[in-house]
C-alpha cells in the first residue's frame, strides 16, 4: 500500500512539472509581459510657434486630435525664449545655467556640451532601457551633422539653423543634400514620411519594444516656405494685431524698448505678410500630426502612446513696435502650446498648472518608468494628469496637489563670474536714487556737521526736504558748516564712490618729492601720437553714430530707481530731481562766468547767457549749435579712446603691492587714490583676485572682432547693422515662395546686447506678475492681473520691503540646481505694502554686482 502512495506521488510530481513551467522560466515571461505595455511616446516639436497671436487657431486638425483625445495645459512656459538654450533645457531638462548655453551661438552643440551634457539627455536614458529611439528635423542651431549625438538609434538631423527647402541633413552620420523640389524636399513632409516609416518598421521587426521618436519641424520659422497648396491660405489674418501691437515707444522700459519707436508704414505691411506665411506653413504640420494619428490608429498603438505637442519658444510680430523676433521676457514670447494625450490623461480638458521645457525629460523619463535624475531641473507633469476620481463614495474631497507657482525666465549670464573664497562688493543700485541716499544718510559718521576728526562726508537737508551728500571742504575738524537750503557749488558725491575709497591695509607711499607740475601733456603725449581711428574713418564713424542715434527716442525712465538716458548729446539729468547721486567730482565753480564756447557762459547762479547774435539770427544759431555737437561728439570719441588705454593699464598693473599702485585723481587737487588690491577699494562691478592671463587673452581677441566688425561696416557703408543691436534687412528676394514681397528692402532692429535678464513669473491663486532684473540695472514689474499685456511698468509701485522679497526669491532661482530647489511655492507677499513672509526685515544687499 505503501508502494502505491509513493508511486502516485512520484506520478502527481512529474505531471506538475510537465504542465507549469518553473519559477526561472516564469519570470521572464513577466518581465517581457510589462515590456509589452510600456507605452510609446512621441513628441512633436515646432520652432518659434507663438500661442499669444493665435498660431493654433490655425491648426483644426492637431487641435481636435490633441484637445479631445487629452489635455491642453493653459500655462505652459519656456524658461528661455531661444532656440539653442531652450532646446538644450528640452534634452537635460535643466535651466539655462545649469548646462550653459546661454545664447544661440556660445556652447550651442559645442564640444563641451558634447561631452557634459549631451550624454545625458532623456534619448541617452531611455535607450538604455530598451526604446527604439529616433530624432527627426532641427535639433541645436550649431549642430553641422558630423556625428551622431548620444542615445538615437535612428538619426536624421537637419544641419545648422531651420529650413524648408536647400538644406543638408545628416543621416546616421552621413551627410546628404536636399534641393528645392516639392514634396520630396519640403522638410515638414520629409520628417512625418520618415517618422512613419520608422515606426512601421520597428513595430514589424521589434513589436514588443516601445518607440520614443522626436518629430522636430522647422515651421513657423523663417524663411516662412509654405507647401505650393498653401500659398493662398489666410489672406486677412490679423490674429497678431493685438493691444501692444505697434505700442511705442515705451520710455518706462528697458534699453532697446525706449530706443523702439512706432513701426512704419512699410513695418506694419511687413508684419501681415509674415503672419500670414507663418500660419501657412503650420498648415503642413497641421497635416503631419493627422497622418501620424491615423498611423497609429491603423498599427493599433494609439491607446498605449503618449503624444506631446509643444513649440520651444514663443513669438512676437509688432509687439510693442518690434518688427518681429523672440527673446524678451513678455507673455507673447515665453508662452508656448502644450498637449498631452495618451494612456490615463484625461479628455478633453484644460490644465491650469504650470508646465515648464524643463519638465519634459523628466516627465518622458516618468513615463518610460525611470526615476528623475537628481540634477534635473524639472518635474515630471504626469501627477497633474491623474482624473482625481474618489476612492470611495465617502471621499468627497480632492486633496490639491503641490506644485510650483514661480519659475525662472532668464537669458544671458554674468558678464564677469564670481571669484571663490572672495566677497564681492555688491550694490544696492536698483532702488531709487533718493532712497539710496537716505539709506546712506542714516549712518552716524554722514548726520553730524563737518567738525568732526575724519569726517569727509555729511548729509545736509535743502528747503524741499531732500537730503544730499556733501563734501567736507576742511577734513579733519573744519569748522565750515553747510546751512540749509542752500545748494553748494561743489558737486554730491556718488554713493557708488564710496566703493572705491582705499582700505586699511593699502600701501603707504610718499610722492610729495615726485609731484609733476603737470600731469596731463605727460600723460596724452604718446597717446596723441597716433590716433585711434584716421580722420577718414573718425569721419565715417560720426556718419555712422548720427545715423545710429538718429532713431533713437529721447526718453527718460519715468522711475526714478530706473534712471537712464537713451541717445546722445541733448539731454541732461536733472540735479535737483536725483539730488545726492553726483557723479564725477569737480571742482567748485569761481564766482564770475565760466566761458563754455567762444560765444556762450555759465553764469554764477547757473544759467546759461550767450551773445546776442546766437539770439537774433537762426543761421548763427544753428551754427553755434552744430558747432557744439561736433565738439560734444568729439570728446565722446576721445572718452571712447580713453577707456580703451585706461582698460589697458588694468590688464598691465603689476600683481605685487608697489608704489606704482597709486595714480593721480586730478591735475588741481593733487590727491592720490587707490587702484590697486584690497576689498574696500574695489569697484562692486570688478572682482578680486589676480588678473588671468588666459581671460584677458580672450576679452581681447573679442574686442578686435567686434572692431574689425565695425569697419567692415562702415567700409561696406551697412547702415542697419549696428554695434550692440540684433537688426535684419529685408528685401524682394528674401521669400522664394508665394506670397511674395514687392515692397522693397528696409532695416529694423529686434534685440540688444544688453538685453540680458533675469525674471520671476508667479501665477497662484492671489498673484500674477513679472518681476525682472536686467543686466544694467533696470528693473520691471508687470501686474498681469490688472495688465494682461504688460503695457505699463508698474515698478514704482513697489517699496524697498517688497522688492528685497523679489530679488532673494529671484536670487535663489538663480542659483538653484536641481529639482528640489528649482520648483518653489513663492512666499506670500503683500505687493504695494508690507510682506508677510520670511524676508520682511531684509536689508543685506539688493544687487549680485553683475556689470551692466
Amino acid at each position: 500500500m505503501a508502494a502505491r502512495l509513493l508511486l502516485l506521488l512520484f506520478v502527481c510530481m512529474t505531471l506538475s512539472e510537465a504542465q507549469f513551467p518553473s519559477g526561472q522560466r516564469l519570470k521572464p515571461r513577466i518581465q517581457r509581459d510589462r515590456r509589452n505595455i510600456r507605452p510609446n511616446i512621441i513628441l512633436v516639436l515646432t520652432d518659434d510657434q507663438d500661442v499669444e497671436l493665435g498660431s493654433m487657431q490655425a491648426m483644426n486638425k492637431t487641435r481636435r486630435i490633441m484637445e479631445e483625445g487629452g489635455t491642453f495645459f493653459s500655462n505652459a512656459f519656456v524658461t528661455t525664449p531661444m532656440c539653442c538654450p531652450s532646446r538644450s533645457s528640452m534634452l537635460t531638462g535643466k535651466y539655462v545655467h545649469n548646462h550653459n548655453t546661454y545664447t544661440n551661438n556660445e556652447n550651442c552643440s559645442s564640444l563641451s556640451w558634447q561631452r557634459q551634457h549631451e550624454p545625458r539627455t532623456f534619448g541617452v536614458y531611455l535607450n538604455g532601457t530598451g526604446y527604439r529611439t529616433a530624432f527627426f528635423g532641427k535639433y541645436l542651431n550649431e549642430y553641422n551633422g558630423s556625428y551622431v549625438p548620444a542615445g538615437w538609434r535612428e538619426w536624421l538631423g537637419l544641419v545648422k539653423n531651420s529650413r524648408f527647402y536647400n538644406y543638408t541633413l545628416s543621416r546616421n552620420g552621413v551627410r546628404e543634400k536636399h534641393g528645392a523640389q516639392y514634396p520630396q524636399d519640403y522638410l515638414t513632409d520629409l520628417i512625418t514620411a520618415e517618422s512613419i516609416r520608422y515606426f512601421r518598421s520597428s513595430k514589424r521587426v521589434y513589436p514588443h519594444r516601445p518607440v520614443l521618436m522626436v518629430l522636430s519641424h522647422a515651421a513657423p520659422h523663417g524663411p516662412e516656405d509654405s507647401a505650393p497648396q498653401y500659398s493662398n491660405a489666410f489672406p486677412n489674418a490679423s490674429q497678431h494685431i493685438t493691444p501692444s501691437y505697434n505700442y511705442a515707444p515705451n520710455p518706462d522700459k528697458h534699453w532697446i524698448m525706449r530706443y523702439t519707436g512706432p513701426m512704419r508704414p512699410i513695418h506694419m505691411e511687413f508684419t501681415n505678410v509674415l503672419q500670414r506665411k507663418r500660419l501657412q506653413t503650420l498648415l503642413s504640420v497641421d497635416d503631419s500630426m493627422e497622418k501620424l494619428h491615423n498611423m497609429l490608429v491603423e498599427t493599433g498603438e494609439l491607446e498605449n502612446t503618449y503624444i506631446i505637442y509643444t513649440s520651444d519658444h514663443g513669438y512676437h510680430i509688432g509687439q510693442f513696435g518690434l518688427v518681429k523676433g523672440k527673446s524678451m521676457p513678455y507673455e507673447f514670447d515665453i508662452r508656448v502650446p502644450f498637449y498631452i494625450r495618451g494612456p490615463n490623461v484625461e479628455q478633453g480638458s484644460i490644465n491650469p498648472h504650470m508646465v515648464l521645457n524643463i519638465d519634459l525629460a523628466p516627465t518622458i523619463l516618468d513615463i518610460a518608468g525611470l526615476d528623475t535624475p537628481a540634477d534635473m531641473d524639472g518635474k515630471s507633469i504626469l501627477s497633474l494628469l491623474d482624473t482625481d476620481k474618489p476612492a470611495n463614495r465617502f471621499q468627497v474631497t480632492r486633496k490639491p496637489k503641490v506644485w510650483r507657482d514661480s519659475f525662472l525666465v532668464e537669458r544671458g549670464k554674468l558678464l564677469h563670474p564670481r571669484v571663490e573664497g572672495k566677497e564681492v562688493s555688491q550694490e544696492e543700485n536698483f532702488l531709487p536714487k533718493h532712497q539710496r541716499v537716505k539709506d546712506l544718510c542714516q549712518r552716524a559718521e554722514y548726520q553730524t556737521p563737518c567738525q568732526q576728526t575724519g569726517q569727509k562726508w555729511q548729509c545736509v537737508e535743502d528747503a524741499s526736504g531732500k537730503l544730499r551728500l556733501f563734501k567736507c571742504k576742511n577734513e579733519g575738524g573744519g569748522t565750515k558748516a553747510f546751512q540749509r537750503g542752500v545748494v553748494s557749488h561743489q558737486q554730491p558725491i556718488s554713493i557708488k564712490s564710496q566703493l572705491y575709497l582705499p582700505s586699511s591695509d593699502a600701501c603707504n607711499c610718499d610722492f610729495s618729492d615726485l609731484l609733476p607740475t603737470n600731469v596731463r601733456p605727460s600723460i596724452t603725449r604718446s597717446f596723441k601720437k597716433k590716433s585711434f581711428f584716421s580722420k577718414k574713418k573718425f569721419k565715417a564713424v560720426k556718419s555712422y553714430s548720427r545715423n545710429r542715434y538718429s532713431r533713437s527716442v529721447f526718453e527718460l525712465n519715468v522711475y526714478p530707481g530706473n534712471h537712464s538716458v537713451v541717445g546722445g548729446a541733448g539731454q541732461n539729468e536733472s540735479q535737483d530731481e536725483f539730488s545726492g547721486m553726483g557723479g564725477v567730482e569737480d571742482a567748485a565753480a569761481p564766482s564770475s562766468a565760466v566761458k563754455v564756447t567762444h560765444r556762450c557762459s555759465i553764469l554764477s547762479n547757473a544759467s546759461v547767457k550767450c551773445d546776442t547774435g546766437v539770439y537774433k539770427s537762426l543761421q548763427a544759431w544753428k551754427d553755434h549749435k552744430l558747432h557744439i555737437d561736433h565738439e560734444i561728439e568729439t570728446l565722446q570719441t576721445k572718452i571712447k579712446n580713453l577707456r580703451e588705454v585706461r582698460g589697458h593699464l588694468k590688464k598691465s598693473r603689476p600683481l605685487e603691492c608697489d608704489c606704482n599702485k597709486y595714480l593721480y585723481k586730478a591735475k588741481l587737487k593733487k590727491k592720490l587714490r587707490f587702484r590697486g588690491g584690497g576689498e574696500g577699494g574695489l569697484h562692486p562691478f570688478r572682482k578680486g583676485g589676480a588678473w588671468n592671463k588666459k581671460a584677458w587673452l580672450q576679452k581681447e581677441q573679442k574686442r578686435r572682432k567686434k572692431m574689425r566688425k565695425m569697419i567692415k561696416r562702415i567700409r561696406n557703408n551697412d547702415t542697419c547693422s549696428m554695434p550692440g543691436l540684433t537688426c535684419f534687412t529685408h528685401d524682394n528676394q528674401h521669400w522664394h515662395t508665394p506670397p511674395l514681397w514687392t515692397l522693397g528692402s528696409f532695416c529694423a532692429c529686434t534685440s540688444a546686447n544688453n538685453n540680458t535678464y533675469w525674471c520671476l513669473r508667479t501665477i497662484n491663486e492671489t498673484h500674477n506678475f513679472l518681476f525682472c532684473e536686467f543686466a544694467t540695472g533696470f528693473l520691471e514689474y508687470f501686474d498681469l492681473s490688472t495688465d494682461p499685456y504688460q503695457l505699463i511698468n508698474a515698478v514704482g509701485s513697489l517699496d524697498r520691503t517688497v522688492l528685497n522679497q523679489l530679488h532673494v526669491q529671484l536670487m535663489e532661482l538663480r542659483g538653484c540646481k536641481g529639482h528640489k530647489q528649482c520648483n518653489p511655492r513663492t512666499r506670500s507677499v503683500e505687493l504695494g505694502g508690507r510682506a508677510h513672509g520670511g524676508f520682511g526685515d531684509y536689508r543685506g544687499p539688493i544687487w549680485d554686482g553683475w556689470k551692466g
